[in-house]
């Protein structure tokens, strides 16, 4: 991985790339926030914050990408396939009132649902000690996990960057991260949220809700049959700040993006 400092020298920086305004998404929702890009054969990072790119914030359920990885790394499942059990209760006021993902599951399910309890259920059986080895290598954010609560990626210290997010994205493009090919595949697969004739886009969203901020994001990556895009998108807003629109802006803002940008039609 390349430190940070070396990617400031690589980004275009600023609310404008060519004649498109990258801030305008943003101000259309009118949300703070930031969205990086990396074109793979190019080799170029674009965003309209470039500071805001380098800055570690929880990364809330995108955490599952890596987790998913450990999770099968560690053997706590077999594959994704296997069911994980419904502990009968959970923190609706931490997690919010959820009926439609309380019940038993494989991590298939709960990945594509973005069921935190499902994973919060195998992090008790992983352990900390596993995590901090799995996310060192992985170079993953600040690899924080020292808060007396499984789940360490909505709650706590634990903090990674977009710049580091699509670093992450490219070594499981890659297969370059410390894990297997069964791991790789099946985390690939899951991760499928389009698939046209053009291009497949793997992706995942996160929103936490901590230290009285909505943090919430959309990372993933396009593969076109001659061009790869990375993207992470990250939006902040304080949560007494009301916005209805929040959730739905985090793909809105970046696919709209993406489109000007012509990565995706």
């Amino acid at each position: 991985m390349k430190s940070a400092s070396l990617f400031l020298l690589l980004f275009t920086f600023g609310p404008l790339y060519g004649q498109l305004n990258l801030a305008k998404p943003f101000e259309d929702c009118n949300i703070n926030g930031s969205i990086t890009l990396y074109d793979y054969n190019s080799k170029k990072w674009i965003s309209n914050d470039i500071h805001d790119s380098h800055k570690g914030t929880l990364p809330a359920s995108t955490f599952k990408v890596i987790n998913t990885l450990i999770a099968l790394e560690s053997g706590v499942v077999a594959d994704v396939n296997e069911i994980i059990k419904w502990p009968g209760k959970t923190d609706t006021v931490k997690y919010g009132y959820r009926p439609d993902i309380y019940h038993d599951m494989n991590m298939k399910e709960a990945f594509r649902l973005s069921a935190g309890w499902a994973y919060v259920e195998l992090a008790k059986e992983i352990g900390k000690e596993q995590y901090k080895r799995f996310l060192t290598q992985a170079h993953y954010g600040n690899a924080d996990v020292s808060i007396d609560d499984p789940d360490f990626w909505n709650f706590g210290k634990l903090a990674i960057s977009p710049a580091n997010q699509i670093e992450l994205l490219i070594g499981l493009y890659e297969e370059t991260l410390p894990f297997s090919k069964s791991s790789f595949k099946a985390l690939k697969e899951i991760m499928i949220e389009e698939k046209t004739e053009e291009y497949v886009l793997r992706a995942k969203t996160g929103w936490t809700r901590d230290s009285g901020k909505d943090t919430g994001w959309w990372i993933g990556y396009i593969e076109q049959k001659d061009d790869v895009y990375f993207f992470a998108t990250r939006l902040i807003k304080d949560r007494n700040t009301i916005n209805p629109d929040f959730g739905n802006c985090r793909k809105e803002i970046t696919k709209t993006v993406l489109r000007n940008l012509h990565m995706i039609k």
